[in-house]
């Protein structure tokens, strides 16, 4: 007669403090990017020539309610 061993599945690892602090700051950095491309590119604070970044977020910027013209 044979017999069934089931063995249970390894869970998840947890993740490190460091590791989880890491990855906070770095979506953070890249929210504040998103947010500044959205409210303040192509006003007094430009860091990019031309139009295209402006009309690129233009809906967004109504939409989040950020005036631009």
């Amino acid at each position: 007669m044979t017999h069934i061993v089931v063995h249970p599945a390894p869970g998840p690892s947890p993740i490190s403090p460091q590791e989880l602090l890491s990855w906070t700051v770095f979506a953070g950095l890249l929210l504040l990017m998103a947010l500044y491309f959205v409210g303040a590119e192509q006003g007094a604070t430009s860091l990019i020539q031309g139009d295209a970044v402006h009309e690129f977020v233009h809906d967004g910027r109504h939409l989040l309610g950020f005036p631009c013209h």
